[in-house]
């Protein structure tokens, strides 16, 4: 199978983006629970938006992703920062510099 992308538009609420940047850390800490997960990194854009990268070995490490404890509970920290919902995009990655993929 081929690796999976998810590329996420995350907005955090307004005067919340120090809750919410430590929030997307607790969320990335959990990450290490998820084998297949082998990029997780968030990225801060203009104002209060913010960029995830995910990079999976393949559909199967994507249909896991969220389902453990650790993951559960910092998903549901984040949500309390959200000024908005989250904007998903699930893609391929074609090519790269820095990524077996």
């Amino acid at each position: 199978m081929s690796k999976i992308t998810l590329i996420a538009k995350l907005t955090a609420a307004e005067g919340k983006t120090d809750e919410f940047e430590a929030a997307l850390t607790t969320m990335v800490e959990a990450s290490n629970e998820e084998a297949g997960l082998e990029i997780y990194s968030a990225h801060r854009g203009d104002d209060n938006i913010y960029w995830f990268f995910e990079l999976y070995t393949d559909g199967d490490a994507l249909a896991v992703h969220g389902k453990g404890d650790g993951m559960k509970a910092a998903m549901k920290a984040i949500a309390d920062f959200m000024g908005a919902p989250p904007e998903v995009h699930v893609c391929s990655p074609v090519v790269a510099k820095g990524l077996a993929i």
